[in-house]
């Protein structure tokens, strides 16, 4: 049985309103900003008889929902009327500080059959750690509950975005990704030390590394897939890359067909801006049979690389084999290529412009509130 939503209008901390929210004919959970089993003005007593719920189990994780079950004790069981969940997210040094901190996370449900799915965008996070606690409680006739005692706490951990999540945000990401350009080069910046590194401990190499945290909080590649990013948008003007770059004042460029052919998948990661007007694509490219494209294959939306509005690799139309490229003008396209590159594919020079420290989307968190690139679906 599937206890969809929340209700709001709950008229006292600890005594829910009769009004459940219905979801077709389910009985809906509601918010119940209750502290401890009893209340200072008596509106919730206990009863011994009232069974204590027992091994718990949490199961169906998604990024917004869980199952949860547990064991009773047939006493007194016909005559629980609700539920009580104590659901509460556990705090720690990467805890996701966009979710709303006075959502309310004391749950109240009408006793349906098990397991019950709670489910909630708005006080469930992806990725994110909780605790939940449940009580039996029994309605009285004069409005008050007699509850039982509160159960152990189990904690569990919500899931990623699925690819069902992921391909609303691609969705999103096509309405703004606009006219396509040309382009001829994928390009990296980094900082000199960056590129002496590679060359003196890395046998002259770029080596994939793990994605950081940046972008959207359910994105299944962050903290996972291993990579290295890559650039490829250009300037409108000069069909060229840009002079400055956030990530450092040296910049590696390699020929486009080294790193995107038929030979190469391309899949869709993450979309998100960071409070600004611009906007990011994140892409992955992986040669086909990879280990990153079995990574990317389970989680990630799959492009047609000759057809989809934000990178795309054709045969010319002079049937002369050479491959063309084009990338979306309106997103800030970032590419992970999760094979290492040899830096004699390429050249290094250093740029002309400035070290835009204020553009790195280093661990950047994506902004919660932009209409433009979220789901409904914990952020």
């Amino acid at each position: 049985m599937e206890v969809p939503g929340l209700a709001h209008n709950i008229t006292s901390p600890l005594s829910p309103c009769e009004g459940m929210i219905k979801d077709l004919s389910l009985d809906a959970i509601q918010l119940c900003e209750r502290d401890g089993s009893k209340s200072q003005d008596g509106s919730i007593s206990e009863m011994e008889e009232l069974p204590v719920p027992q091994n718990i189990k949490i199961s169906n994780i998604t990024c917004d929902s869980f199952k949860i079950c547990w064991d009773m004790e047939p006493r007194s069981k016909e005559r629980i009327t609700h539920y009580f969940i104590d659901l509460n997210k556990k705090e720690n040094k990467n805890s996701n500080k966009f979710k709303h901190k006075d959502v309310p996370t004391k749950l109240v449900a009408k006793a349906v059959p098990l397991p019950m799915t709670v489910r909630g965008h708005w006080f469930l996070s992806p990725r994110t750690e909780y605790t939940v606690a449940v009580q039996t409680a029994s309605k009285q006739t004069d409005g008050d509950y007699a509850v039982s005692e509160w159960s152990e706490i189990i904690e569990f951990c919500t899931a990623d975005y699925s690819t069902v999540h992921l391909n609303q945000l691609l969705e999103k990401a096509e309405v703004i990704a606009g006219r396509m350009l040309r382009f001829s080069v994928f390009y990296r910046n980094q900082n000199k030390e960056y590129f002496d590194h590679c060359r003196e401990a890395q046998e002259n190499r770029m080596l994939p590394s793990v994605k950081d945290n940046s972008g959207s909080h359910g994105s299944p590649i962050s903290g996972k897939l291993e990579g290295i990013f890559f650039s490829c948008n250009t300037e409108f003007n000069t069909g060229k890359p840009p002079q400055d770059s956030p990530y450092g004042r040296h910049r590696f460029e390699v020929r486009a067909d080294v790193l995107f052919s038929p030979d190469t998948n391309l899949y869709f990661g993450d979309f998100y801006c960071m409070y600004t007007a611009y906007h990011y694509v994140i892409l992955v490219l992986a040669p086909k049979g990879s280990r990153g494209d079995e990574f990317c294959k389970q989680r990630l939306p799959a492009l047609d690389i000759t057809n989809n509005r934000f990178l795309t690799c054709k045969q010319n139309e002079d049937g002369d084999g050479e491959l063309v490229f084009h990338h979306a003008q309106d997103v800030i396209l970032e590419v992970i290529y999760t094979e290492p590159v040899d830096l004699a594919l390429g050249t290094e020079a250093e740029i002309s412009g400035h070290q835009l420290m204020s553009l790195s989307t280093v661990n950047a968190k994506k902004d919660p509130s932009c209409k433009t690139c979220n789901i409904s679906v914990g952020r």
